[in-house]
């Protein structure tokens, strides 16, 4: 850690590397030496379990940031900062820049060393890519929840990937992507109010840990990323809440504090800038992440959230100054925002006037999808313009159809319990809603327990309910969603140039009374067809003209018996004939439906 001052970089919000240089670092001589960026403070000192707790007085320059070493102090150590404000008032404080955290309760931070870590990921660090021509089918998780001990405890960073790595090969997923990992004060927060933005959280094991489990998830193919939380963090008054005594990381005035009751960051502070940025880059520099999924990019865009207040330009400034800096160091890691407003150009270069963001994800196919398939089936010929809409703005963004944790909490049910109608018709609904998804362009991201049926909604306390699968409909649900999973990594039709408006097509999107619906999607030299039944009535003989003539051969379909379904489904090999009219489309395609079923094609010319 230089002795010197911060580079002038630092403060003016362009620092991606302030974590080397504030925080707590091991001296080469032995012992440990702490800075804190604290400039509004009259006195600060650090305590730890090496001083016996008593204050070790900390010697401030001309920029605010106050020094000292600690000889005695050992890495695995507890510290905390006491900062006394110009009030006179001292307060405890958790060190903003900790590479380690105590379990809550407590709030101390640790003494940890990152720079030692052992990675043998060479390969999958160099052919790395965004994934744009390939496929991504993320595996959304709770590392407390997904599976627990049988005492109850949580499974530390490596027992996941003993567990975790075999499951997700099997289902299908190109990426596993983590709730919030740094560490967070409250359980029901999902690590979404954060304290320690350098820290992976201590309830799953150390530093350490999470480095080897993202090492072996690479080592098996499998990309892992973070959820960051760029907006706002906890209010806890030991974390970053005043930590000088003045508002120094949290906006002032009455945008300071979210509707979570968080406090936004004041993202027109050079040195808090350079703090997210820095955070940002650690986890894909120090960890080896593939990406980020930035959270609640609609709160930094504008004012509160509230599109009536207005644009908010510093974030926006902020967020292509981000992405631009974390492209340039890690051109091969990807960033998406979750972002419901219809901001331009999310996905465009920072060099064309866009925020920079690798994907978007589409919350208006989320919603308008699952409004379709939670209906009573007489209202959906209303509904059927909505189910269609991605379709007319998919190649604006690069998006990501992701079905998350917020669409399996708060009184909303579960993905399978939000279809309409009886026990196996959900089921039905839901094969058809994931054979629309995976079928529709975009990239795909499911919440754990989703590929179970859950009915129960997730609860942060509980593992999953994975007795379900003793059940022969969640069993086989299971089942079909990892034949989902293998077809698209399969088939490049279903994930190359997906962005692309010519390499899809219509052949049915007119008929909302029969709920029939019917695409090509065409890429890397193959052409498939998805077609939906949506009604709960069935379909015989339905008509689908093409303009040139296809021999189809069934790759999928929902009412396998094998899935636990009706066991009716099309057949097998179907030719596209030259019948009836002359005209653009004069050659005929006929199949039979079952009531809320699909199939995927693979459509070869004749």
């Amino acid at each position: 850690m230089p002795d010197g001052p911060l580079p002038q970089t630092f403060h003016t919000g362009d620092c991606f590397e302030a974590y080397r240089m504030l925080g707590a670092h091991p001296c080469p001589s032995g012992g440990w030496e702490f800075a804190l960026w604290a400039p509004g403070a009259r006195a600060a000192a650090v305590e730890g379990d090496f001083g016996g707790w008593a204050d070790i007085p900390m010697i401030a320059d001309s920029a605010g940031v106050w020094r000292t070493s600690c000889p005695d102090a050992r890495e695995g150590q507890l510290y905390k900062f006491r900062i006394t404000g110009q009030d006179g008032r001292a307060q405890e404080h958790s060190d903003p820049y900790a590479f380690g955290a105590e379990l809550r309760p407590g709030t101390a931070s640790k003494l940890c060393r990152v720079d030692n870590f052992s990675f043998s990921d060479e390969e999958w660090m160099a052919r790395r890519q965004k994934n744009y021509d390939r496929p991504l089918n993320i595996y959304e998780l709770h590392g407390g929840s997904w599976q627990r001990r049988e005492d109850g405890g949580w499974y530390n960073y490596e027992e996941l990937a003993d567990r975790l790595i075999p499951y997700l090969l099997r289902q299908g997923y190109t990426h596993l992507e983590f709730l919030p990992l740094a560490e967070h004060p409250l359980d029901e927060s999902w690590g979404y109010l954060v304290t320690g933005y350098f820290a992976p959280t201590s309830r799953y094991g150390s530093p350490a840990q999470f480095a080897r489990l993202v090492d072996r998830c690479h080592r098996a193919g499998i990309g892992v990323l973070m959820d960051f939380v760029p907006v706002h963090f906890a209010a806890n008054p030991d974390g970053l809440a005043r930590l000088d005594g003045t508002e120094l990381y949290e906006h002032p005035h009455d945008v300071g504090q979210s509707e979570w009751g968080s406090l936004n960051f004041n993202l027109y502070r050079g040195e808090v800038k350079s703090f997210l940025k820095s955070a940002a880059a650690f986890w894909l520099q120090v960890y080896h992440c593939d990406g980020l999924r930035m959270d609640a990019i609609s709160r930094a865009l504008y004012w509160l959230g509230d599109e009536k207040r207005g644009v908010n330009p510093g974030a926006v400034d902020f967020l292509r100054e981000m992405n631009e800096g974390l492209h340039r160091r890690f051109p091969t890691a990807i960033l998406a925002a979750e972002d419901s407003t219809n901001f331009p150009k999310v996905t465009a270069p920072v060099a064309y006037e866009g925020l920079g963001f690798d994907y978007k994800w589409d919350m208006g196919w989320m919603h308008d999808t699952l409004e379709y398939f939670s209906a009573p089936f007489g209202r959906r010929p209303g509904l059927y313009s909505r189910l269609i809409f991605s379709m007319n703005y998919f190649h604006r963004e690069l998006y990501l159809l992701a079905l998350s944790h917020d669409e399996n909490v708060h009184g909303k049910k579960t993905i399978l319990d939000k279809m309409y109608g009886s026990y196996r018709e959900k089921f039905s609904q839901a094969r058809l809603l994931y054979l629309y998804m995976y079928a529709h362009p975009g990239k795909k991201l499911n919440f754990m327990g989703n590929e179970l049926g859950h009915f129960r909604e997730w609860d942060e306390q509980r593992p999953l309910d994975w007795e379900l699968l003793r059940y022969p409909a969640h069993d086989a649900f299971l089942q079909y969603m990892a034949r989902l999973g293998a077809l698209y990594q399969q088939h490049p039709a279903l994930y190359r140039e997906e962005y692309d408006p010519a390499r899809f097509g219509w052949v049915e999107a007119d008929q909302p009374g029969l709920g029939l619906l019917a695409f090509t999607r065409q890429g890397g030299g193959e052409t498939l067809l998805a077609v939906f039944n949506t009604q709960n009535r069935p379909l015989e003989g339905a008509q689908l003209r093409f303009a040139r003539p296809f021999e189809a051969s069934l790759l999928l379909a929902s009412e396998e018996s094998r899935w636990d379904g009706s066991g009716a489904v099309p057949a097998g090999r179907l030719y596209c004939r030259q019948e009836g009219r002359r005209g653009e489309r004069p050659y005929l395609l006929r199949l039979d439906l079952a009531p809320l079923s699909g199939a995927l094609y693979l459509l070869e010319e004749r």
